[in-house]
């Protein structure tokens, strides 16, 4: 069966940069230490970065995406935004990550225009990736692909999966929840793309090292690959 791709072409670019380290902030309510956090992360080789706070109000919200915004574009990183279209407007951020409880992709695409980069968590369900797919979203998320604190009750998302998802999709695919510097090996070799990473990244007393020690797994695996051929 051939992979499903989008159904229009549009930009790339960003997309193209969904190959690493894609770091998700923490719910930090001051936003100076929120910033120098994710700079630290950049510097250390992340590659995408989303911003989540489930707990802000609106204006903080605004301001600290704002200022994400300004360190991503001057370090010529994609940010996202997680879940709030409205707040991805406003800002002019880079794209937009949808859960299942969201506006669909189609919605998301209408309101933002074919450059914009569009993920969309699929859990552990193959089909939910290719329906999104189908609906232009530019990436595809599977998880909680280990036991994870950040949402505890999440389901999990077999190794399997992402082997299967790469053989049907003609896309990035990302895996999150519960990846840490011991089993994130495990996930690149399965065949993800990217790995999405929030407590074992922003949580390290050295964020930067963290952060390279997670990119260079990718570097090393990319390379093993190509000494193999």
């Amino acid at each position: 069966m051939s992979p499903v791709r989008a159904s229009a072409e549009r930009p790339r670019g960003s997309v193209a940069q969904l190959r690493g380290l894609y770091a998700i902030t923490p719910d930090e309510p001051d936003t100076d230490v929120l910033v120098r956090k994710v700079r630290l992360a950049l510097a250390g080789g992340a590659r995408i970065v989303q911003y989540r706070n489930k707990s802000a109000a609106a204006a903080l919200r605004h301001d600290q995406g704002a200022a994400l915004l300004a360190l991503c574009r001057k370090q010529g990183v994609p940010l996202i935004v997680n879940d709030d279209l409205e707040l991805a407007e406003a800002l002019d951020a880079d794209g937009l990550h949808l859960g299942r409880d969201d506006v669909s992709v189609e919605q998301a695409r209408l309101r933002l225009g074919m450059s914009k980069m569009l993920g969309a968590s699929c859990y552990d369900q193959l089909g939910l990736a290719l329906a999104a797919r189908r609906a232009s979203a530019d990436y595809v998320a599977f998880g909680s692909a280990f036991p994870s604190a950040t949402k505890p009750s999440a389901v999990r998302a077999p190794l399997s999966l992402y082997g299967e998802a790469r053989a049907r999709l003609a896309c990035p695919i990302v895996a999150i929840g519960g990846i840490t510097t011991a089993n994130a090996r495990s996930l690149i070799a399965a065949g993800a793309d990217a790995i999405a990473v929030l407590s074992a990244l922003f949580d390290a007393p050295a964020v930067e090292q963290r952060a390279r020690g997670f990119a260079d797994m990718f570097e090393v695996h990319d390379f093993e690959k190509r000494s193999s051929v």
